[in-house]
């Protein structure tokens, strides 16, 4: 089967903090054109370049970007149920070892606006992340700094937690002006949304990369691979807007969401290599007889 890797020679070790020049390299094998990686590419490119002087130009690299962008973390009131007040910080990235000893990640950075970054894969495409949909990311920040300060650090995350995490990690944004398509999705009726309707993808519907997790296992990509679809429905003229326009949009209302965020379930799975241009086999219906990747709904979903 023809799916490109986009990554060659990937080790899968982790890079040290130190490792800025080993992250240079792998990342001179990524194929930026690769459909999940475009909106990232020009950006990384840049990073790149730093990361041949070492980890640590690369984080003041990006921290003057995030000054000129005025990244920040979410402000929030107190709430009803005992939530604390969060003040708005200026988004920038440290070292690993500058978190605090026994303080959670995601406090951490709510309190401070301090993301603790490491030279390696998962991380960068984390921090590039925060540059492409910073109200996104802010705002899942801000509810995971809320679970943490109500409920602690427990051996569970709970339903919401859970939910915030698969979201950081492994969501992609589903955006449909077609309600018909959106519940072609949700019932799992992959020949209509890939097949019968495949002319709708650029014109009512389409798919943006989220999670950094989802992105780093998209490297050495396989079929299997399923992302968890956030649906964001717009209306058709959407479509015709600049593809910047477009991204500021899903950035300021898809924020505006999270606070629904209960549990998993609220997400729609959806294995990635089935959209229309992000596997070079999948024009054929063929591809998506597979049963074991592109799964009928159970009656109790």
């Amino acid at each position: 089967m023809a799916i490109p890797c986009a990554i060659s020679g990937l080790s899968g070790e982790t890079l040290s903090d130190d490792g800025g020049g080993q992250l240079a390299d792998q990342l001179q094998a990524v194929d930026w054109d690769c459909a999940w990686l475009t909106a990232l590419a020009a950006r990384s490119r840049q990073w790149q370049q730093a990361l041949q002087l070492g980890a640590p130009a690369w984080r003041s690299e990006m921290n003057a970007q995030a000054r000129a962008m005025q990244l920040a973390t979410e402000a929030r009131p107190a709430d009803s149920n005992g939530a604390p007040a969060l003040q708005s910080s200026p988004l920038h990235f440290i070292k690993q070892d500058e978190l605090p000893v026994g303080t959670a990640y995601e406090a951490h950075i709510a309190a401070s606006g301090a993301v603790p970054t490491r030279a390696n894969l998962h991380d960068f495409f984390n921090a590039a992340i925060w540059f492409l949909f910073p109200a996104i990311k802010a705002a899942l920040n801000a509810r995971q700094a809320d679970q943490i300060a109500l409920h602690g650090i427990q051996a569970t995350r709970g339903g919401v937690r859970d939910a915030l995490t698969v979201f950081d990690e492994n969501a992609v944004l589903f955006v449909c002006a077609d309600n018909a398509l959106a519940e072609a999705l949700r019932n799992f009726d992959w020949h209509t949304l890939f097949l019968a309707r495949r002319s709708a993808w650029g014109r009512l519907c389409e798919v943006h990369s989220f999670g950094h997790a989802l992105l780093e296992k998209l490297l050495m990509p396989y079929k299997a691979i399923t992302a968890h679809a956030w649906i964001v429905e717009v209306t058709p003229d959407y479509f015709a807007w600049p593809e910047m326009q477009q991204r500021a949009y899903l950035d300021r209302v898809v924020a505006k969401q999270i606070v629904s965020l209960r549990t998993p379930r609220d997400f729609a799975p959806l294995p990635v290599l089935g959209i229309p241009g992000w596997c070079a086999d999948n024009p054929e219906p063929a591809f998506y007889a597979d049963s074991q990747v592109f799964r009928s709904r159970r009656r109790n979903t």
